[in-house]
């Protein structure tokens, strides 16, 4: 706790306010990319803290969130099936399908287990011959080196009946998707330092330059935040336009070199639709060729499926940051987290979830 402790300094914090406060001279939109650094700004009030003339947009960045409504369709057709094990992260149990979740499912009889690394999939078919194991796999770059090493290990052991269902998606696409967006009013990014851990930072300097946005690695607590902010809102009054890494106990230029040989091993890069917002070109991965038997979309054909969004959930807006949760007329009337339309009101990263949890329902909410 000591070390937590110092990244949510009240006092240090109050300095850095005043610091974003006297340098503020315009008009600024921010976009924080990850859903984790929404809940951390939300929970802790600082869009409210901030001067009035910066703006922060909540982004994409809830890999849950923007797991396409068919895919969930997908993992609720394979999950019913008899003979299956189906494993998948907490936050996914109750992620609505076009009827269902997981839960629902589990209650009827399925065999949906949490587990708290890919990893105890392949255990579980190790251990389960006679059951066909799956595993939920959803993510950004953080969570995809142990999915591709759980992929890697269940070829090496020769298991049969361990399949992953892959829905991976990646932030740089992301983040030039939505400056290409005619509707977009992002004008600097605090990237996620999680990804960042992985991946580096390399792929960012091209978009900074060619989006002329400023890009600054972020962590996570209060003070990465409000740093973030800081070194964002400098660049803006300043007209430049750089990746600048506010998180360098964590991310460096080059990232996890050993994680991404594993990556380039396992997966190869595709097109990917993204809930609410529609397919991006190459932003996402998919099992390589080489790994096709452990494909469960394939393995179990459930690829035919196609599915329609529910008209009163306007997620897909509050992920490319248009409105705010608590603008969508459904939020916390026939949205709920007791009775969700989409991911975002469910997912310990979504913004809808944010705002109801921390009391965000009036239209003065920042």
């Amino acid at each position: 706790m000591k070390y937590q402790q110092e990244f949510r300094d009240p006092e240090l914090a109050k300095k850095l306010f005043r610091e974003i406060d006297a340098i503020t001279t315009r008009e600024w939109a921010i976009m924080e990319v990850c859903g984790g650094q929404t809940h951390s700004i939300i929970r802790n009030g600082i869009d409210q803290l901030l001067p009035d003339k910066i703006e922060l947009i909540h982004g994409p960045g809830c890999p849950v969130c923007v797991t396409p409504l068919e895919l969930i369709d997908k993992a609720l057709a394979i999950a019913e099936r008899p003979n299956v094990v189906f494993c998948s992260f907490g936050d996914m149990l109750r992620v609505p399908g076009s009827d269902k979740d997981l839960f629902r499912i589990k209650s009827e009889g399925g065999d949906i287990r949490t587990v708290y690394s890919p990893l105890d999939a392949v255990r579980l078919a190790r251990e389960n011959p006679e059951k066909e194991v799956v595993f939920f796999g959803v993510g950004f770059e953080t969570t995809a080196p142990a999915n591709a090493m759980a992929v890697f290990q269940a070829k090496n052991q020769g298991l049969k009946n361990f399949s992953m269902l892959v829905s991976h998606v990646l932030v740089p696409p992301a983040i030039a998707a939505i400056m290409e967006s005619p509707t977009n009013r992002v004008q600097g990014f605090l990237a996620a330092g999680h990804v960042c851990s992985v991946m580096g930072f390399s792929e960012y300097p091209p978009l900074a330059a060619k989006y002329k946005v400023p890009i600054v690695v972020t962590g996570f607590e209060p003070l990465d935040v409000l740093e973030g902010i800081r070194r964002v809102v400098a660049q803006l009054e300043n007209g430049t336009f750089e990746v600048d890494n506010a998180y360098e106990r964590i991310v460096t230029f080059d990232g996890n070199k050993a994680a991404q040989t594993m990556l380039a091993d396992v997966f190869d890069v595709t097109d990917r639709a993204w809930r609410g917002i529609g397919t991006i070109p190459l932003s996402g991965w998919t099992l390589a060729e080489k790994y096709r038997a452990y494909d469960a979309e394939h393995k179990f054909e459930v690829t035919g499926i196609k599915t329609h969004e529910s008209p009163l959930c306007r997620s897909g807006e509050v992920l490319q940051g248009t409105i705010k949760p608590h603008q969508c007329p459904a939020f916390g009337k026939e949205c709920t987290p007791r009775k969700p339309l989409g991911a975002t009101m469910v997912s310990s990263e979504g913004a809808c979830a944010a705002y109801y949890n921390y009391g965000r329902f009036t239209a003065t909410a920042k």
